[in-house]
């Protein structure tokens, strides 16, 4: 039977504010960062994975040791094939399902459940360009999250400190510049949920803004600017750990005029974003995009509120915004406001389109974005690492279609949301 979108939502917001179940999947074949595995078995409890391997009799100890009969056909899933890959980390996305995540603790339920229901188990909530009153607000909303819900990463914030001449579809009005004293009122308000910020390094106070949200343990990223080369590489050695989607939002590539990519390139300590929708970024530059630090590169979404929906008019905050085609564009403007994009379809895309490898594709949906804060190791957000199927990492699993990569199953924390 089919659901409504309302009665999906409220199945996702119950099974991750729920109890995480025990997990038995024989049959898959496993893609990771560290490989593709045939006949792959992995067993899962208290949103952990206890144990994976290829043996049969070793499958049904397995199965006992966490209290399953592996004669069960009612607890065990056979996978008949399909593909097994850790849950999708989205580090940059706004929204989905006609909602975006400034839209307060029931737009963060809806466009969650959005995203989930295509495979992605975790997100860092991004927050646009607003005026501080409202960015704190919203701050605090994905507080209040983070503490109901495994799913919710933290909070991202797209703004207030861009550069003017690159400010995409933000606000002009409520840009500001990063003193020292804003940063102090956005840390507080956040009590301690910011993940990441992106700030132009050239904006006056850009670098120390940088050491200040890096001090207090946030992952500074490079973006929405008009840096040179040796100011993004000051960003970078003043704690900045990532680049805001490669390409969109920044001066571009040049002979003599290198810019922000290189820098962020050459630094084996930057983690890249990139928009594989083969519109913010053409699939010749995406490939070569992917291809300048290939386990560095997360694929993100920045994906707004029409997301999974219709084309037609959407808001972008306070600013109006029209999708045609699945390309959302600022009616006042024309300047790309978002995406449309799923990381479903930004890793079916890399395989099927961009000819780049499973294992590479899915560690840029997996891996690469939990690496950025560190979430690749114990940490004391997720608790069990994120990104590969082994023994001790949390059970965020997917079982996809193995020719479309079409997302069938989804496990967050051992938690099954579809």
């Amino acid at each position: 039977m089919t659901q409504s979108r309302e009665q999906i939502v409220a199945r996702v917001t119950d099974a991750l504010k729920g109890e995480a179940g025990r997990v038995a999947v024989r049959g898959a074949r496993k893609v990771d960062a560290c490989g593709v595995q045939d006949h792959f078995w992995l067993t899962a409890a208290d949103g952990v994975i206890v144990a994976t391997g290829t043996d049969d009799e070793a499958f049904e100890s397995a199965c006992r040791s966490i209290g399953l009969d592996p004669a069960d056909e009612t607890a065990i899933i056979d996978a008949a094939g399909q593909l097994i890959t850790p849950g999708y980390v989205d580090i940059h996305a706004h929204g989905a399902w006609e909602h975006s995540f400034d839209d307060g603790p029931e737009g963060i339920d809806i466009a969650r459940a959005g995203h989930a229901v295509h495979g992605t188990t975790r997100q860092v909530l991004s927050l646009i360009t607003n005026p501080i009153d409202v960015i704190c607000a919203n701050l605090k909303n994905v507080r209040a999250k983070m503490d109901e819900r495994p799913d919710v990463l933290g909070a991202h914030l797209e703004g207030p400190f861009l550069a003017l001449a690159r400010k995409g579809a933000h606000d002009p009005e409520c840009l500001k510049a990063p003193v020292p004293e804003l940063v102090d009122e956005l840390l507080g308000a956040a009590d301690g949920c910011i993940r990441q910020i992106t700030i132009a390094p050239e904006l006056p106070h850009g670098i120390s803004a940088i050491k200040q949200f890096t001090k207090a343990g946030v992952v500074p990223a490079v973006g929405h600017c008009d840096a040179d080369y040796e100011t993004a590489k000051a960003g970078f050695d003043a704690g900045a750990g990532i680049m805001t989607h490669m390409f969109n939002a920044m001066n571009g590539l040049h002979h003599r005029k290198p810019g922000p990519i290189p820098a962020a390139v050459e630094d084996p300590r930057v983690t890249i974003e990139l928009i594989n929708d083969g519109f913010h970024v053409q699939d010749p530059m995406g490939k070569l995009g992917f291809e300048f630090a290939p386990h560095r590169t997360a694929f993100v979404t920045d994906a707004m509120a029409a997301t999974d929906c219709p084309d037609g008019p959407y808001k972008l905050g306070a600013l109006d915004v029209n999708v045609v085609d699945g390309h959302a564009r600022l009616v006042s403007n024309g300047a790309i406001a978002g995406s449309t994009l799923l990381l479903e379809v930004a890793v079916q895309r890399a395989v099927n389109e961009l000819g780049i490898s499973p294992v590479d594709a899915v560690e840029a949906a997996t891996l690469a974005p939990a690496r950025a804060f560190g979430y690749d190791k114990p940490n004391a957000v997720t608790g069990a690492p994120l990104g590969l199927l082994a023994p001790g990492y949390a059970a965020d699993l997917l079982l996809t279609d193995p020719s479309s990569w079409t997302v069938n199953q989804v496990w967050c924390a051992g938690r099954k949301l579809k």
